[in-house]
């Protein structure tokens, strides 16, 4: 299990100081909400030591993959119901040496993105209504999970399952069982006294 600690929960104030932090207690990639701006999102590249899973949730979301493209991280995600043309989407973020990636709110079904499972890198189920932290972890995107991965398998496609919101050391074994391959956690991690055993708890190393 690879774990995505969201820095929507950071402590903005003490940014880079936070983002060192989680670098250096075993996360595997840094999790970036882009909802205004870009000034967050370049002062996190400046300190991440691992690689940068930036989720847009804007409209226009042509105009802020090219602001964040040049950073090159490892997976950049748009929601497929703000997008007209996925598909050309798609391919302008792969063409560009990025790992692009559809995201689905919760009441979004896993059909919706049947079509284009097999362009894709990675899908993000969003397990709580996107917008800020600390919301409790919706059930029934494990069910959704578990479909993801068989219309996955069903396809022969390649990419990987990450869900977003929520997540917890006591649900991330029903997600790894489910199908999921990474777990991005905020609250979770930013609020506890230990980083390094926040991260291990979700990535099930007891």
């Amino acid at each position: 299990m690879y774990v995505a600690p969201s820095i929507l929960s950071a402590d903005f104030g003490n940014l880079a100081a936070e983002i060192r932090a989680i670098c250096e207690a075993g996360c595997d990639l840094v999790h970036v909400d882009v909802m205004d701006g870009h000034f967050v999102v370049n002062a996190v590249a400046k300190a991440a030591t691992k690689p940068l899973d930036i989720h847009l949730m804007v409209e226009n979301n042509s105009f802020f993959a090219d602001l964040f493209l040049p950073l090159k991280p490892k997976f950049l995600t748009f929601h497929i119901e703000e997008e007209k043309h996925p598909l050309r989407l798609i391919d302008h973020i792969r063409k560009n040496g990025v790992g692009p990636g559809i995201v689905l709110n919760p009441h979004t079904p896993v059909s919706a993105i049947e079509h284009i499972i097999d362009e894709v890198d990675i899908v993000l189920l969003m397990s709580v209504n996107p917008g800020f932290g600390g919301q409790k972890f919706m059930p029934v995107v494990l069910e959704k999970t578990r479909a993801l991965r068989e219309l996955i398998e069903r396809k022969n496609a390649k990419c990987l399952i990450e869900v977003d919101g929520g997540i917890n050391g006591l649900n991330a074994p029903d997600l790894e069982e489910a199908g999921a391959d990474i777990l991005v956690a905020g609250n979770h991690i930013f609020s506890s006294n230990s980083y390094e055993q926040a991260i291990r708890a979700i990535k099930l190393e007891f």
